[in-house]
């Protein structure tokens, strides 16, 4: 209770749970692979750090006739703690209920088992907490379900809902799943989740941009040439080709992670870290952009390797049974987004990301102007802020230095802030153990509002309408490179410039 007493009191103005407090947390979609890959480890985990409110209670739901034992023997090769004795404690918190989504007479099981729940542990306060790890098909019968059979209202009781992604497809298809759902309960109720909000440099972007004061008056188009914001993996889609297929990499990654972390490195200074202030200024940088236009992206499809030294990578994004031959399905974007505001206006923000890379990895570069007036020949080349979120977690800075030795030239080095090296002893949670926790204590900063959402969709739906009619078709890259090679240039008419004189290594 001490660890979770600590966090509240940093978390929130005043702490929401007592030691009275019964907390249920409902999981639907309790048999699926989100939950069991990352749902049910987030908690065991919070559990084992203590961080759990010790009157919480879990429930599974899915339309599965399975028992928990089973649950746990899915989800017990993902847990991070390979305590046996906290794994079998932990499990004994979990109980399951099998039932549709789309009628009520599993869903009034479900209530029963939670009213048990409550009538066993008593106290002054309920918390009903109920994560949607669901297709979005069923994201509407699903919540209609449990606002008439689960839900309560009163001064002694709060309930909660966490939405996945997808949030629709387009603008349409957004609104009418936002109007379905805040039909049903209030914004404050609803938590619409964006994995990537909760990794540990994503959220650090805050504190570096409004705590430290360097930054201030250089965080504008006076002096940042252009911003890149970078997503690469280096699988592909194969075996969930059909899935992805009628999404694409836009939808799947750019449109919500990667414009998230737009928001948050162009928005102005909140008034406070409340998330209200917080959601509002990253809602007034998105009214600043227009919708993209087709000459502002570029498009890829990965093809096999012949080369390649795995079975996968000599596949090609099409060689996947669930693939149409003809599909034009982006697996590669690099897309510009200008933002016209006072801040930034003529600074262009590129946004990249595709699936079958050479690495893996999520960055954020913020290239500064060149040095006017260079006087040591030439040689100083563009400061950088980088901000690698994933993997080997780090913030550095290049920036040009004297040579070392005897010649008097300027080099290009970095100030380097490794994260496993200053913080070694520090255990890096999850990104959705994170937001698990800003759930359970009903913080909202790092959740999607809904008329953020409905920018969102704005900025990108022509695009995508565009694309899905057949308007641009993807080049082939090679599983395994870099992607398009029309994008470096791409990027490069756009206003960023490589140097190619220094590359950041793990140290």
């Amino acid at each position: 209770m001490e660890a979770l007493e600590a966090i509240q009191n940093g978390a929130a103005s005043k702490p929401i749970f007592s030691k009275d407090s019964c907390v249920v947390f409902t999981v639907l979609g309790a048999s699926g692979d989100l939950a069991k890959k990352k749902i049910f480890p987030s908690l065991c985990n919070l559990f084992e750090k203590k961080i759990l409110p010790p009157s919480c209670h879990i429930i599974g739901y899915a339309r599965s006739s399975i028992t928990v034992d089973q649950l746990a023997s899915k989800s017990n090769p993902f847990m991070k703690d390979r305590n046996r004795e906290v794994q079998t404690t932990f499990w004994q918190r979990v109980s399951y209920v099998a039932g549709t989504y789309d009628t009520p007479d599993g869903f009034i099981k479900l209530n029963e088992r939670i009213e048990e729940i409550e009538r066993q542990h008593g106290g002054e306060k309920r918390f009903r907490l109920f994560y949607l790890a669901l297709p979005p098909a069923v994201f509407i019968p699903v919540t209609t379900q449990l606002k008439n059979n689960c839900w309560i209202t009163s001064n002694s009781a709060e309930c909660r809902v966490i939405v996945e992604k997808p949030f629709g497809r387009d603008l349409d298809s957004s609104n009418e799943l936002s109007e379905a759902i805040t039909a049903l309960f209030d914004e404050h109720e609803i938590y619409r989740i964006d994995h990537y909000l909760g990794k540990e440099m994503v959220l650090n972007l805050m504190i570096l941009r409004f705590g430290n004061e360097l930054f201030r008056s250089v965080w504008n188009r006076e002096r940042i040439a252009c911003v890149t914001i970078t997503f690469k993996e280096p699988f592909g889609t194969y075996g969930r080709g059909g899935y992805f297929d009628t999404n694409g990499i836009i939808r799947d990654v750019m449109q919500n992670h990667l414009l998230q972390i737009l928001c948050l490195v162009a928005m102005e200074r909140p008034v406070s870290v409340d998330a209200s202030d917080i959601r509002d200024e990253k809602v007034k940088v998105l009214k600043f952009i227009k919708p993209i236009e087709l000459d502002e992206v570029v498009l890829g499809q990965y093809v096999g390797n012949p080369n390649g030294s795995t079975e996968d990578s000599r596949l090609g994004y099409k060689d996947d049974p669930g693939v149409p031959n003809d599909s034009k399905t982006a697996t590669f974007a690099c897309a510009k987004i200008n933002i016209d505001n006072d801040r930034w206006a003529g600074v262009p923000f590129i946004m990249k990301c595709g699936k079958a890379m050479n690495e893996r990895k999520a960055e954020i570069r913020v290239q500064f102007r060149d040095t006017p007036s260079d006087i040591f020949g030439s040689k100083c080349q563009r400061n950088e802020l980088v901000i690698r979120v994933q993997p080997d977690e780090a913030v550095y800075c290049k920036m040009n230095v004297k040579s070392p030795g005897m010649t008097f030239e300027a080099e290009e080095s970095e100030l380097n802030l490794t994260y496993h090296e200053r913080f070694a002893d520090i255990d890096l949670p999850d990104a959705y153990e994170r937001l698990i926790l800003d759930f359970i204590l009903g913080t909202q900063t790092n959740f999607v509002r809904t008329d953020e959402l409905a920018e969102a969709w704005r900025i990108f739906t022509p695009l995508l309408h565009k694309l899905d009619a057949g308007a641009k078709t993807p080049v082939d890259y090679a599983y395994g490179s870099r992607g398009v090679d029309a994008a470096d240039e791409f990027i490069k008419e756009s206003g960023f410039k490589f140097s190619g004189t220094y590359k950041w290594t793990k140290k």
